[in-house]
């Protein structure tokens, strides 16, 4: 038997990056300037298109971009905003972080571990003022759904669409985009997501009034931007508004426009890599496969997940598979699980601690070959073979 430690091991995730990403750096640090500049105005305005929205602001990270939605739409102490149990912690501390109270709410199911309409309906109260969709793992199956509700109640709707980018709300090329029906749509670029810059975020929106207050916040309140000014087209700057530091600098913006260069080709690998896995683990006893019903062509193919028969199995599949140098993760514990977060423990969120408990990431990334992924496959079906006869 091979020594599997002598194989290369399989990543979570990797870059795909190559010369086009060399050149874009290379052309900022040859036009000295680094900080917010063309590059992030022209990065705004490429995303703008690819989403079919009026306006893009480029932000410091997915969590700042989260922050400013909410500021923007003034949500503030004693207002409630209803958002997914499970979700990065960040949607939950920056509604905390403006005063206002996070209303945690049940996913579909482990099948579909989304924002359950029906959950949101129930949990809406005088003091809701906000619902935050995430589109887990890039599937953005009842977006059109809450955003009916929303209407309906009249509450905004923020799109937290950090694992959606060019993804679409239902199938077909008419099929709205990902990020393009929220009052406000906050997206991620860390170095895990399909368009990877490191640290970097942008909100989208289609009203002028709340693309004039993400600006404002973005940058300390003031009325005009450093790169206004060493172009002459300000000679100075006032502060109308409690803001912060949440600009991106043209360094990443280059690298976000190459990798949006990249980004359809490489959302069509992810969605290759997803069928495979699908076909590959559907006859795999015990494991349910999120979203195994709906259609890869409108995900962005974020995430490749998978809900074990239970947690120790879960376990015995990361263990199995960290034995074959192949990364694994969870994605994500629910909110409820976090120190910070525990007084909101007695909430009923049966799915979300279920789905918690049984989940399991495995590595998805468009340079992936089918060799790693038959590998990641192979070891978790031996893993539930050797756990389901014990």
């Amino acid at each position: 038997m091979s020594d599997p430690s002598a194989v290369p091991g399989v990543p979570l995730s990797d870059l795909d990056y190559d010369a086009a990403e060399e050149t874009a750096v290379l052309r900022v640090l040859r036009s000295k300037w680094l900080s917010t500049g063309p590059e992030v105005k022209q990065f705004e305005a490429e995303v703008a298109a690819l989403l079919g929205v009026q306006h893009a602001v480029a932000v410091a990270n997915g969590t700042a971009a989260l922050h400013l939605a909410l500021l923007a739409l003034g949500i503030g102490p004693g207002d409630e905003v209803i958002q997914p149990a499970i979700n990065f912690v960040a949607a939950a501390n920056v509604t905390r972080a403006t005063g206002a109270t996070p209303v945690l709410a049940d996913i579909v199911g482990l099948a579909e571990p989304v924002l359950d309409p029906a959950e949101v309906e129930r949990r809406i109260t005088p003091r809701t003022r906000a619902v935050v969709v995430m589109h887990y793992g890039g599937y953005a199956t009842r977006l059109v759904e809450i955003a009916r509700l929303c209407r309906a109640r009249g509450l905004a709707l923020v799109e937290d669409a950090c694992h959606a980018i060019g993804g679409r709300a239902g199938g077909g090329a008419d099929a709205p985009m990902a990020g393009s029906l929220g009052h406000l749509s906050c997206f991620s670029f860390f170095s895990n997501k399909n368009l990877a810059i490191g640290e970097g975020g942008m909100v989208t929106t289609d009203r002028d009034d709340l693309l004039a207050a993400v600006t404002r916040l973005r940058s300390h309140g003031m009325t005009s931007l450093s790169w206004e000014r060493h172009r002459g087209h300000a000679s100075s700057y006032d502060v109308v508004v409690n803001g912060y530091n949440y600009r991106m600098d043209d360094l990443r913006a280059a690298l976000g426009r190459a990798q949006l260069a990249k980004l359809a080709r490489n959302n069509d690998r992810r969605r290759a890599l997803v069928a495979a896995y699908r076909a590959r683990l559907r006859e795999v006893p015990g494991v349910i496969l999120p979203f195994a019903e709906a259609d890869i062509a409108a995900s962005a193919c974020h995430l490749m997940t998978l809900v074990a028969p239970g947690a120790a199995a879960r376990e015995a599949i990361a263990e199995a598979l960290r034995a074959h140098g192949i990364q694994s993760s969870r994605h994500y514990p629910c909110i409820t699980g976090f120190s910070a977060f525990a007084e909101m423990a007695e909430n009923s969120l049966p799915h979300s601690l279920e789905f918690a408990a049984r989940t399991l990431t495995l590595p998805l990334f468009p340079t992936m070959t089918m060799d790693q992924l038959d590998r990641v496959c192979d070891a978790v079906a031996a893993a539930l073979r050797q756990t389901l006869a014990a």
